[in-house]
C-alpha cells in the first residue's frame, strides 16, 4: 500500500513525540477553549450586573494573583510528592465542579462573595494543574525535544484562547450568562476524560520531605535563583500587553476598541502559527542566547510603541512584542527544567511559575503608575518598559557566561 507524502510526513511529526505528550497538548486547547468562553466576560457581569465597583472587581482580580501563584508552588510539591496524574486529575475534576457551582451561583443570582470565592477557587486548580502539565512535558520530551514540546502546549493554548472568546461573545448574545459557565463545565469535563484516558503518569512518587526543606533547596541553587529573578524582570514587560497597552492605545492615541482588539488577534494568530517553527530554531540556540534575543525583542517592540501613532505600524509593533513572546516563553520553560534536579521538576516549575504569576500581575500595576507619570511623554512611558527588558536582556548575557556550555549565552 502507497502511503501519500502528506500522510506520512503527518505520522513522523505525530509520532516525534509520546503520545501523552498529545493528549496534554488537547487537553490545554480545549481547557483554554472553555476558561475564555466565560471568563473574560466576568467582571463586566460584575459591574454591570452585579453593580460592583471597578475597585472591588480589581481587588477581586487582585485576590487571583495571589491565590493563582500559591497555586503554582502548591501545584509543584504535589507533583514531585503525589505524582504529575493524581495532581491534574484531581485538579481538573475539582475545577468541572466549581464551574457548575458558578453556573447555577450566576442563573440564582447568589451572593457577589460566594462567586468571587468559587472563581478564586477555579483559578488556584487552574494553577495546580499548570504546573503539574509543565513538568509531565519535561519528563516526556527528551532534552533535543523539549523547547518544542512546551511550543506545542503554547499553540494549544493559544488556539483555545483565540476561538474561546468570540464563541463566548456570540452565545452572551442570545443565552443567559450562566450558560456559559456550564458550556465552559463541558468543555473541562472533555480536557478531564483525555487527560484520565491518555495521560498515564510520568515521574514516581517522590520523597515526603518537609516544606521548609524543599524551600531551602531552591533558594540553594544561586543560578535558579538568578535565572527566576530576570525573567520576573521579563514577565514584569509582558504584563503591560493587554491593560497598559489597551490604555495607552485607545485613550491616548484614538484607537478604537475593536483596533486594539485587532492587536491582540494579530498576537494570538502569530503565536498559533508561529510558535512550533520559532520553538525548532530557537532550540538550535544556547539557552542564555535565546533568553537575550527573547528579551530585546520584548524592549524594542514596546519601545516602538513610544513613536508609532499610525495603525500598521503598531500591528508591526506588536508582531515583534509576540515574536519575543514566543522565543522567551518556551525557552524559560525549558532552562527550569534542564537546571531542575529531575525528582524535584514540578517544585521547580512552581517556584518558576510563582515569579510568571507574579510579573504577569504586577505588570499592569506598574504600567499604571507610568500612564499617571508620564501622561504626554510615550518615550518615557515605553522607554521605562523597554529598559526593564534590557536590563534583563544584559542579565541573562553575564547568567550565561557563568553557566554550563549548552546553557550559556
Amino acid at each position: 500500500m502507497i502511503v501519500p507524502r502528506w500522510l506520512a510526513r503527518r505520522g513522523r511529526f505525530l509520532g516525534r513525540f509520546d503520545g501523552r505528550l498529545w493528549a496534554l497538548v488537547a487537553s490545554q486547547l480545549v481547557t483554554s477553549a472553555g476558561f475564555s468562553i466565560a471568563l473574560p466576560f466576568l467582571s463586566l457581569y460584575l459591574h454591570r450586573d452585579r453593580d460592583l465597583s471597578m475597585t472591588v472587581v480589581g481587588a477581586i482580580m487582585l485576590a487571583n494573583a495571589v491565590v493563582s501563584a500559591a497555586g503554582r508552588m502548591a501545584g509543584g510539591e504535589l507533583a514531585d510528592r503525589l505524582g504529575r496524574r493524581p495532581t491534574v486529575l484531581g485538579a481538573a475534576g475539582v475545577r468541572v465542579l466549581l464551574f457548575l457551582v458558578l453556573a447555577a451561583l450566576i442563573r440564582g443570582t447568589g451572593p457577589v462573595w460566594a462567586i468571587a470565592a468559587v472563581y478564586l477557587g477555579v483559578r488556584i486548580t487552574g494553577a495546580l494543574a499548570m504546573t503539574a502539565i509543565s513538568a509531565m512535558v519535561a519528563d516526556l520530551a527528551p532534552g533535543g525535544q523539549r523547547m518544542e514540546a512546551y511550543g506545542l502546549l503554547r499553540v494549544g493554548g493559544n488556539v483555545g484562547w483565540a476561538a474561546g472568546p468570540a464563541l463566548g461573545g456570540y452565545l452572551a448574545a442570545f443565552l443567559p450568562y450562566w450558560t456559559l459557565f456550564a458550556v465552559t463545565a463541558l468543555a473541562s469535563s472533555v480536557a478531564f476524560f483525555l487527560l484520565a484516558a491518555f495521560a498515564r503518569e510520568s515521574h514516581a512518587r517522590g520523597e515526603r520531605e518537609p516544606v521548609l526543606g524543599a524551600l531551602r533547596e531552591v533558594l540553594a541553587h544561586r543560578r535558579f535563583l538568578a535565572f527566576v529573578g530576570l525573567s520576573l524582570l521579563v514577565f514584569l514587560v509582558a504584563g503591560q500587553l493587554v491593560s497598559t497597552l489597551s490604555v495607552y492605545t485607545v485613550e491616548r492615541l484614538g484607537l478604537s476598541e475593536a483596533k486594539f482588539g485587532a492587536l491582540l488577534t494579530l498576537n494570538g494568530l502569530l503565536v498559533v502559527f508561529l510558535q512550533y517553527p520559532v520553538a525548532r530554531g530557537v532550540d538550535r540556540l544556547r539557552r542564555g542566547r535565546a533568553l537575550v534575543l527573547g528579551s530585546l525583542l520584548y524592549g524594542v517592540g514596546y519601545l516602538a510603541f513610544g513613536w508609532l501613532r499610525a495603525f500598521p505600524g503598531l500591528l508591526g509593533a506588536i508582531a515583534v512584542v509576540t515574536l519575543g513572546e514566543i522565543v522567551f516563553a518556551p525557552s524559560t520553560l525549558t532552562v527550569t527544567a534542564e537546571l531542575a534536579p529531575p525528582a524535584h521538576r514540578g517544585r521547580y516549575m512552581g517556584a518558576f511559575g510563582l515569579a510568571e504569576t507574579m510579573g504577569w500581575s504586577a505588570g499592569p500595576f506598574l504600567g499604571g503608575v507610568l500612564l499617571d507619570a508620564f501622561p504626554t511623554s510615550p518615550l518615557l512611558l515605553w522607554g521605562t518598559i523597554t529598559a526593564l527588558a534590557f536590563l534583563a536582556a544584559l542579565g541573562f548575557k553575564l547568567w550565561g557566561k557563568q553557566t554550563r556550555p549548552d546553557l550559556a549565552a
